[in-house]
């Protein structure tokens, strides 16, 4: 892949990327089988761009676009429910000026936080394949040399970070074997700043989707202690 040189550069490959022919056909038949409540919109239907401030200390991981969510907006986790939980948190402890979203040209901004993804396409059933997870990964590698000031990783469910610790791996990190679960912290060693590497505080969380949230397994107080502790984390390193 063509090495860019700035975030936007790095999401114009993104949103043209073909790598993946099963996600290819299953973004069509999302289109053209829309829901009643959604006839109108026109699906974005392509591989979704990350988004937020470049210069942000917090990177959140994510696992893929929904399919009646950031698949028809246009961007990550706007207009589902998932996206409802993250952007009111991200609200409420000031890294976003305003706490919902439901289209991606409404006036909805991220402050000292980026939003990635895990893949880059809804997966059928939530679900991407092995080879689909590696066929995005080149992504996700360039976008950590790129977010240059992040101290702070929060991955959203199991599956984002055992992905974001393999992928801290392949660039240089000493990542030991973690265990997942809810609320917890791990310092991350990256050597020496020069070298592109810094020391990251990776902090875990159950992903905010209806199967957790509806069930109680997430609630507000649980996933809103983990922006407690990422400010928590900033506060100790700046």
């Amino acid at each position: 892949m063509k090495t860019e040189t700035d975030l936007g550069g790095l999401q114009d490959v993104v949103i043209r990327c073909r790598k993946c022919p099963r996600l290819v056909t299953y973004l069509q038949e999302v289109c053209r089988h829309k829901p009643k409540r959604y006839r109108d919109w026109e699906y974005w239907s392509k591989p979704l761009p990350s988004f937020g401030d470049p210069d942000a200390r917090v990177l959140i991981v994510g696992l893929a676009p929904a399919a009646q969510g950031g698949n028809r907006t246009g961007r990550m986790f706007t207009g589902d429910r998932s996206g409802e939980w993250l952007f009111n948190a991200l609200h409420q402890f000031g890294f976003a000026n305003q706490p919902n979203s439901a289209c991606s040209d409404d006036d909805f901004r991220l402050d000292d936080c980026y939003i990635t993804a895990t893949i880059r396409c809804a997966p059928p059933k939530n679900k991407p394949l092995p080879e689909e997870i590696e066929n995005c990964r080149p992504y996700f590698l360039e976008e950590i040399d790129l977010l240059k000031n992040a101290q702070v990783i929060v991955s959203l469910g199991q599956i984002a970070f055992t992905q974001t610790l393999r992928s801290l791996r392949l660039k240089g990190y000493d990542v030991p074997p973690l265990a997942f679960g809810h609320g917890r912290i791990y310092k991350v060693y990256g050597g020496q700043a020069h070298s592109g590497l810094r020391t990251i505080d990776l902090i875990t969380t159950y992903h905010p989707s209806q199967q957790n949230t509806q069930t109680g397994k997430l609630t507000r107080s649980m996933f809103h202690k983990i922006f407690k502790m990422v400010k928590s984390r900033l506060e100790v390193d700046s």
